[in-house]
């Protein structure tokens, strides 16, 4: 390897680190990777074992004599690092996700995007960035990707060329592959924080202000319907979660999802997750059949990760009848978006009719709107927290309660502002104090 594959190595007096991700990038240390990767498997052929049922000892013992037989037999000298380093990568071929599976373990990572078998990027701190991870070529990642879906009872080929799916660990994958996307297979993977953000770590982190926490807090507890609103990677979910900590532990909670990613700590949590159609387009179950059905299951709350079709209309009722203290996330812009979204997912449930009446509809639903915005500097907040209070003639009534004014534009630093010190639902709010009007730095 060293002096052998193209002349590059992980030797000492330099960055281990960086001489490690040079040496994946090179051909000949791929070319060799994978014919250690196959003398692997044929190894546990012979002795009639799948790579799903040999254990792991078994496999590190097979991938350090392959590691020795291959460096013997093509005259490379091998020093510790270099083993060490082949023998992680072979390993995570054999039963992890190859290039991706020393990204998923990196928690300074958030977001990891594959553009094709050449291209990996990976989101830290709000930035994307290019990673020297590669695979060898379309194949290989199409094997991994038959890795990511097969286990979750998923398909993805020619006829079905997107899915959502999940990983082990519930990270969020969306993956399409041509002839839909022209430069070859991408994958898109929501990473799971294996310890969920509290409302402590949202303020310190300034993607609140402690007033903020202290009322969605209180919301939560004294069961207010509440709507989270934002773009795509704002932060909903992970708001989500962090909210849900604040319900009773008493509580039936039901939760709807296209992939399960929501992580209650309550125990009496029943999850349901979509299903896609299948060849013949029949046996789909959508978020509005689950909707449908939990109605039937007797929650105390229901809780749905994205309303983004018809099940608007089963959710709404939800919420007006008996299950207070249910919550949901839905894409827009704004709180008042939000509306116009609403009215139109409703008409694609069949609720048509008088706006009027559709609105006070909505009005009577929905409690609490909480904005969330990804800034320019990639770090996401808290932006408004509002009541809707009713109907004034036939617009919706909103009281803002705190806002993130954002000075200047597009830095990311600002200030969060309580304005209005006392709720519409302060006679609701339980462990709650009286608001003060205030404006706070965010950190």
């Amino acid at each position: 390897m060293a002096g052998l594959i193209n002349g590059v190595g992980v030797r000492g007096g330099a960055d281990p680190e960086q001489a490690a991700a040079e040496l994946r990038t090179t051909d000949g240390y791929q070319r060799t990777k994978f014919a250690i990767f196959n003398l692997v498997l044929e190894q546990l052929e012979a002795l009639g074992i799948t790579s799903e049922a040999a254990s792991r000892p078994m496999i590190r013992d097979g991938i350090e004599q392959a590691i020795t037989r291959f460096a013997a037999k093509e005259g490379l000298a091998l020093n510790a690092a270099e083993r060490a380093l082949l023998a992680a990568e072979v390993q995570n071929e054999v039963i992890g996700l190859g290039p991706l599976e020393p990204l998923l373990k990196d928690p300074t990572i958030d977001d990891v995007i594959v553009n094709g078998p050449f291209r990996i990027y990976v989101e830290r701190a709000g930035q994307m960035s290019p990673v020297p991870a590669r695979f060898r070529d379309t194949a290989h990642l199409m094997n991994i990707i038959q890795r990511i879906v097969s286990p979750i009872g998923r398909r993805v080929d020619e006829a079905t060329p997107y899915v959502d799916a999940r990983l082990p660990d519930g990270s969020r994958v969306n993956i399409v592959i041509p002839p839909i996307a022209l430069d070859g297979p991408m994958v898109s993977i929501r990473k799971f924080r294996i310890q969920g953000l509290t409302a402590q770590d949202y303020v310190r982190l300034g993607s609140m202000s402690p007033e903020m926490m202290s009322f969605l807090a209180a919301a939560v507890r004294s069961r207010l319907n509440i709507l989270i609103c934002g773009g795509t990677g704002s932060g909903k979910t992970t708001l989500l979660n962090m909210l849900s900590a604040n319900i009773d532990e008493r509580e039936r909670l039901i939760t709807i999802e296209d992939a399960a990613e929501l992580q209650l700590r309550q125990s009496h949590v029943v999850r349901l997750e979509t299903r896609p159609p299948n060849l013949d387009g029949s046996r789909e179950v959508t978020a509005r059949d689950l909707v449908r059905n939990a109605l039937r299951m007797r929650p105390d709350r229901i809780i749905l990760g994205e309303v983004r079709g018809a099940e608007a209309v089963e959710m709404l009722q939800a919420m007006s009848t008996g299950h207070d203290g249910s919550m949901a996330t839905m894409h827009a812009n704004s709180s008042r978006d939000a509306f116009g979204r609403l009215e139109m997912l409703l008409g694609f449930g069949g609720l048509t009719g008088d706006p009027k009446t559709i609105r006070r509809y909505i009005a009577n639903s929905i409690h609490i709107m909480v904005q969330v915005n990804r800034m320019a500097s990639g770090k996401r907040r808290v932006t408004t927290v509002s009541e809707l209070t009713g109907l004034e003639g036939e617009q919706y009534s909103l009281n803002q309660l705190f806002s993130f004014e954002e000075q200047p534009p597009m830095s990311g630093l600002g200030e969060f502002r309580t304005l209005s010190a006392r709720p519409h639902f302060a006679h609701r709010l339980v462990g709650m104090s009286e608001l003060r009007t205030a404006s706070r730095p965010a950190p």
